[in-house]
C-alpha cells in the first residue's frame, strides 16, 4: 500500500520530510497524536437523539459543558491520539465569565441571521504534517463574553442585514484582550511538549485562569462493557506536578505540569442533575471544573485526586504588554525515565520552529513573495489542524433511535439507509466549528492541497470514502451526516488522478495499487450515477443541488412546484469529466494490464453519448445559441421544455469537462483508438458533438482533446466568463453572473413568484439553512475547476488561441494567462493590497491594521463577489485551502514546460515541481492545434 519512495533531489530531505518518509516506509507513528479534537461537537447528527431530528437544540452549547459526548469531544486548540481516547485541550476564565471557556461559541443555525457561525476569534497560525509542530492562537477578551448580546442582537437581524460579530460588541475596546499562544513540539512520536503563553494586549494588568486540561473520552457510560480509564495524581519531584492516565488500549501516559500548580479532578460524566433534574452516580461530574472555580462549589472536585477529567490550575497575572508562559508535557516515558521534563525543553521546541520554517521553505517556491508564502503556510495549517477523529457507527446509533437493520422504520430517522456505515478515522474536515464532519466533495478538494504537503494522507482520504464501511453498497458515495443520500459532484475519480499526477512528480512514479483500489470502486459509484440519476437513459444527468446548494431557481433537491424535473447542465457535466477522469487512471492501469483498454472502451463511449445528448441544438437542448451559455432544462409533465435562463456556474460546468490525450496515451491502447474511430465514422453526429480531435486535429505535441465545448462555444463562453460586467470580479470567477443585478430570472407557479437575484454577499432566502450562497460570491472550488480547464486547453492549442481578457480590454492573452490572470486575483482576496490591507478582511479595521491582527488570517466558505471579503464560514480551509495549491502552481510553472512533448508524468512535474519536459518539437506550435 505504500512502497518505499526515494524523495528527488529537488526536493530537499528536511527533517520533517523524514519523519513523513519514517512514518510511510517503517510505520513510526509520528502521526498518532494530533489536532484530531473537534472543536464542536455539540449540536451535531451524532449526538442527536431527539424526536423531530433537532440536532441544534437537542444539544446546546449550554449543555455541552455538563453533558457527556457519545461519539467524539471537543475543545480548545486541543490535541489527541488518533483513536480519541485521551484528549487534551486549554480551559480558561478571565474572572467575569459565567462559564470557563471550554470550547468555541457560536450561533445555531435558527440563531445567525445567516445560519449557524461561530463567533470567536481564533487562528491556526502553523502544522507540520506530523504534527511535529503545531500553533494555534486564540483571543480572549478579559472583559465578560456577551453570549447573550450576540444571541439577541443576531435574532434580531433579518437575512439582508450583516451579521453581529465579536468586534462588534465592543468588547476587544481598547485592546482589553489575551492573546492565548498554544504550541506543540513533538520530541518523539509520544513525547510531546506544549508551551501556552499569555501575553495581555491591554492598558492595564489583568488575570487569567489558566486550565489545561486532560480527559479520557467517555465510552464507559455508553458501552458497559469498557473498562473505564483513570487519572491519578503522582509524587512528583519539586516544581512538576504529574497526572498518570491509564488507559487499557492506550496504555500509561503521564502529563508533566510546570510549576506547584493545583491539579482539579472531576469526571467526564453528565451532570444529570442539572440538565435533567435526576440525581447524579457521582457528586463528581464533568462540569465539576467549571463549578469549583466559577461558583466556588468547592465539593464538585475530587481530593482523592482522582478521575477521568483533570485540569492544572494556573493564575497568570499578566501586566499591559507582557507574556506569560506555561508549559506542560504530555509523554510515555515514566517519571523515572523522563527525569528532568524542563531540562531540554526550549531546545526541541526551538528546533521544532526552525525545522517547520525549513520544511515549508522546501515546498514554497522560490519566486513567490513574503506576503504568498505567509498565505500558502497559513492555508496549509488551516488544512492540517482541521483533521478531526470522526466516529460514527450508524447501525448501533439507528438501533439507539428504535431502527433495526433490514426492518421497516416506525417513524422517520435520518440516514436509516446507511447502516452498514462504521466511520472511525481521522479525516479532513471542511470547518471544525461549523462543518465539524466530512463532506464527500469537500474533502476531494482538500486532498488537492494537502498533497503539497503529505501525499500519503492525501490518498488515504480518497481511500476512505471507498471503503466498505463507507461507499454505499449501490455504489453512492456518502454526502455528509445530516444526509448521506444527498448527491455531491462526482469530483472523486480527478482527485484520484491528480494525486497520481502529484506523486509521479514528487517520488518519481505513482502508486499503482493506488489507483487498482480506486478503480473498481469508482466504477461502482458511475455505475450508480448512470443507473439513479439518468432516470429516462437519455444521457442527461439530474443529482439534485450538486454541492452547489441554492444557486438554481428552484431547490434542485426537492420535488418541483411546477412537476417534472431537471436535466441538469452541472450534473451531465460532472459526469462527462467522471468519464475523462476513469479513462485516465484506465490508461494507467494498463501499463501492467492491458485488460484495462477493454474496461476504458465504456468510459470513451459513455462521454461520448453525453456530449450528443448535451450539445443537441434547438428549442428543447441544453445550449442556448442565442446567448451562448448552457442552462439546465426543465421538463414538464405535459412533455414541453423550457430552458432556465440563469447564468451561473452550473452552466460553466461543461467547460470544465475537458482532458487533453498525449500522444502515448493514444499510444498505450490501439484498439481503444480503432474502437472509437470506428464508432465516430458509423456514427458521425458523436464526434460532430465534441471539440474536434483525432487526425488533422492533433494540438501542440500532437495531443488530442475530450472536451464537451468546440472552439466556437469555447470561445462564446469565455467571453462572458471574463467579463467584469458577468463573471469575472477583481477577485475570481463569480458564482452568478453581474448580469442578473440589473437581469434577474424571474418565473412564476401557481401566482408565486421564484427569482434568482444577483447576491454578491449573503443569501437573502432560508434555502438549505439559508447560510450558503451560490448567487454571486466567488467559491475556491469551482475557481480551481475553470483554471484546471483552461490549463488543458493550452496545453492542446498553445498561443493559437488567444481572447480578450478582460473582455472589451483589448488585451489578448492565450489560455495559460488567462489561467494565471484568474488565480491572482483569487490570490488577491487575500495579499496587502498598496495601501496594506486585506481584501479578506473586508471593512474591519481591526484585522486590517492592528499589528497583532492584521498578519492572521482567516480562509473563509466564499468571498463577496465584488470587494473580495471573506463570508460564510471563517475557517473553512478545507477547500479554500486550494489557494495555496495555486501559489506553488503558478509560483514554479514555466507554460513552456507545460507545452512540452512527453509523458503526462513530465506534464505533472513542470506543474508540481517546476522541472521535467522537454522544448517542444520544430514547429509544433506552429502547426498545432489551430482552431477550426
Amino acid at each position: 500500500m505504500k512502497p518505499s519512495q526515494k524523495t528527488p533531489a529537488d526536493h530537499p530531505q528536511t527533517s520533517e520530510q523524514q519523519r513523513l518518509d519514517a512514518a510511510r516506509e517503517n510505520g513510526i507513528p509520528w502521526k498518532k497524536w494530533g489536532p484530531y479534537l473537534s472543536e464542536r461537537q455539540w449540536g451535531t447528527v451524532r449526538e442527536d437523539y431527539s424526536e423531530d431530528g433537532n440536532a441544534w437544540d437537542y444539544f446546546s452549547h449550554d449543555q455541552a459543558r455538563s453533558r457527556a459526548y457519545h461519539w467524539g469531544e471537543d475543545g480548545l486548540a486541543g490535541l489527541s491520539d488518533d483513536k480519541q481516547l485521551l484528549c487534551f485541550a486549554v480551559a480558561l476564565w478571565n474572572g467575569k465569565d459565567p462559564i470557563l471557556k471550554e470550547r468555541l461559541f457560536g450561533l445555531t443555525n435558527s440563531e445567525g441571521n445567516h445560519g449557524e457561525d461561530v463567533k470567536e476569534y481564533y487562528f491556526y497560525i502553523d502544522s507540520t504534517p506530523t504534527h511535529s509542530y503545531m500553533k494555534y492562537l486564540y483571543k480572549y477578551p478579559q472583559a465578560a463574553f456577551p453570549y447573550d448580546n450576540l444571541v439577541a442582537t443576531n435574532k434580531e437581524r433579518n437575512r439582508q442585514e450583516m451579521e453581529y460579530e465579536l468586534l462588534d460588541t465592543g468588547v476587544f475596546n481598547e485592546d482589553r484582550y489575551f492573546d492565548l499562544f498554544v504550541e506543540y513540539a513533538k520530541n518523539t512520536p509520544e513525547d510531546i511538549l506544549i508551551q501556552i503563553s499569555v501575553s495581555n494586549r491591554g492598558p492595564e494588568t489583568a488575570t487569567l485562569h489558566v486550565l489545561p486540561t486532560l480527559w479520557f473520552r467517555n465510552q464507559w457510560s455508553f458501552w458497559p462493557d469498557t473498562a473505564k480509564p483513570a487519572l491519578k495524581e503522582l509524587k512528583s519531584k519539586k516544581g512538576t506536578r504529574v497526572v498518570a492516565a491509564s488507559q487499557a488500549q492506550l496504555g500509561e501516559r503521564y502529563l508533566y505540569c510546570e510549576g506547584e500548580v493545583a491539579l482539579l479532578f472531576t469526571e467526564n460524566e453528565t451532570n444529570n442533575e442539572r440538565l435533567f433534574g435526576k440525581p447524579n452516580a457521582s457528586p463528581y461530574v464533568k462540569d465539576g471544573i467549571n463549578d469549583y472555580l466559577v461558583n466556588g462549589k468547592t465539593g464538585a472536585i475530587n481530593p482523592s485526586q482522582r478521575g477521568t477529567k483533570v485540569a492544572a490550575h494556573h493564575e497568570a497575572k499578566v501586566g499591559p504588554g507582557e507574556t506569560a508562559t506555561i508549559r506542560l508535557r504530555l509523554s510515555d516515558a515514566t517519571p523515572e525515565a523522563m527525569g528532568n521534563p524542563w531540562q531540554r525543553f526550549g531546545e526541541i521546541m526551538e528546533a521544532r520552529r526552525r525545522e517547520a520554517d525549513d520544511f515549508y521553505r522546501a515546498v514554497t517556491p522560490a519566486r513567490v513573495s513574503e506576503d504568498e508564502s505567509r498565505v500558502m503556510r497559513q492555508a496549509l495549517a488551516g488544512m492540517l489542524w482541521s483533521k478531526q477523529y470522526f466516529y460514527f457507527d450508524l447501525d448501533l446509533w439507528l438501533r439507539e433511535h428504535g431502527v433495526e437493520s433490514g426492518r421497516p422504520a416506525k417513524r422517520h430517522v435520518r440516514n436509516a439507509e446507511w447502516s452498514h456505515m462504521v466511520n472511525e478515522q481521522v479525516i479532513s474536515m471542511p470547518d471544525k466549528w461549523e462543518y465539524p464532519w466530512y463532506a464527500a466533495w469537500d474533502l476531494a478538494f482538500h486532498t488537492l492541497a494537502l498533497s503539497t504537503v503529505d501525499v500519503d494522507f492525501a490518498k488515504e482520504q480518497l481511500d476512505l470514502m471507498l471503503e466498505s464501511y463507507y461507499i454505499h453498497p449501490t455504489g453512492q458515495i456518502p454526502a455528509y451526516e445530516w444526509n448521506f443520500s444527498d448527491v455531491n459532484p462526482p469530483v472523486h475519480a480527478w482527485a484520484t488522478i491528480f494525486l497520481h499526477r502529484t506523486e509521479q512528480a514528487i517520488h518519481g512514479k505513482g502508486d499503482i495499487e493506488f489507483l487498482k483500489r480506486a478503480y473498481g470502486k469508482l466504477a461502482l459509484n458511475f455505475t450508480w450515477w448512470v443507473n439513479r440519476k439518468d432516470r429516462f437513459g437519455k444521457n442527461l444527468y439530474e443529482g439534485g443541488f450538486l454541492g452547489l446548494d441554492n444557486i438554481g431557481v428552484f431547490d434542485r433537491s426537492a420535488a418541483l412546484p411546477t412537476g417534472g424535473y431537471l436535466e441538469q447542465a452541472d450534473g451531465t457535466a460532472w459526469v462527462a469529466l467522471f468519464c475523462q477522469n476513469m479513462l485516465e487512471i484506465a490508461i494507467e492501469l494498463a501499463a501492467n494490464d492491458p485488460s484495462y483498454e477493454d474496461l476504458a472502451v465504456k468510459f470513451v463511449e459513455q462521454f461520448l453519448w453525453i456530449a450528443r445528448a448535451m450539445n443537441i441544438t434547438g428549442p428543447e437542448g441544453m445550449w442556448d445559441e442565442e446567448d451562448g451559455f448552457y442552462y439546465d432544462v426543465l421538463r414538464l409533465p405535459d412533455g414541453s421544455a423550457k430552458r432556465l435562463k440563469v447564468r451561473s456556474m452550473v452552466g460553466l460546468l461543461p467547460l470544465c469537462a475537458t482532458t487533453t490525450i498525449e500522444a502515448w496515451q493514444r499510444d498505450r491502447m490501439p484498439n481503444l483508438t480503432g474502437i472509437m474511430r470506428d464508432r465516430i465514422k458509423r456514427m458521425p453526429e458523436l464526434g460532430e458533438s465534441i471539440h474536434p480531435t483525432g487526425p488533422g486535429h492533433l494540438g501542440i505535441a500532437d495531443r488530442g482533446i475530450a472536451a464537451l465545448v468546440n472552439p466556437q462555444r469555447l470561445r462564446r463562453i469565455l467571453s462572458r466568463v471574463l467579463d467584469e460586467k458577468e463573471f469575472l470580479s477583481p477577485y475570481g470567477i463569480r458564482a452568478l453572473s453581474r448580469f442578473h443585478a440589473d437581469h434577474p430570472y424571474v418565473t412564476h407557479v401557481d401566482g408565486r413568484e421564484y427569482r434568482v437575484d444577483y447576491l454578491p454577499a449573503e443569501s437573502d432566502s432560508g434555502m438549505f439553512g439559508g447560510n450558503s450562497n451560490w448567487r454571486g460570491p466567488i467559491w475556491m472550488p469551482m475557481n480551481a475547476l475553470l483554471i484546471r480547464a483552461l490549463m488543458q486547453f493550452y496545453s492542446y492549442y498553445g498561443d493559437n488561441f488567444k481572447i480578450e481578457c478582460p473582455t472589451g480590454s483589448g488585451k489578448m492573452m492565450n489560455l495559460f494567462e488567462v489561467a494565471h490572470e484568474i488565480a491572482n486575483r483569487l490570490t488577491r482576496i487575500f495579499l496587502r493590497d498598496g495601501s496594506g490591507r486585506r481584501p479578506v478582511n473586508g471593512a474591519t479595521q481591526k484585522f486590517q491594521s492592528d499589528p497583532y491582527w492584521k498578519d492572521y488570517i482567516l480562509f473563509y466558505e466564499y468571498f463577496h463577489g465584488d470587494n473580495g471579503a471573506g463570508l460564510g464560514a471563517s475557517h473553512q480551509t478545507g477547500w479554500t485551502g486550494l489557494i495555496s495549491k495555486m501559489i506553488e502552481i503558478f509560483g514554479r510553472l514555466d507554460p513552456a514546460k507545460l507545452l512540452a512533448g512527453g509523458s503526462a508524468a513530465a506534464f505533472a512535474k513542470a506543474a508540481v515541481t517546476g522541472a521535467g519536459g522537454q522544448a517542444p518539437a520544430a514547429g509544433a506550435q506552429a502547426s498545432g492545434g489551430r482552431e477550426r
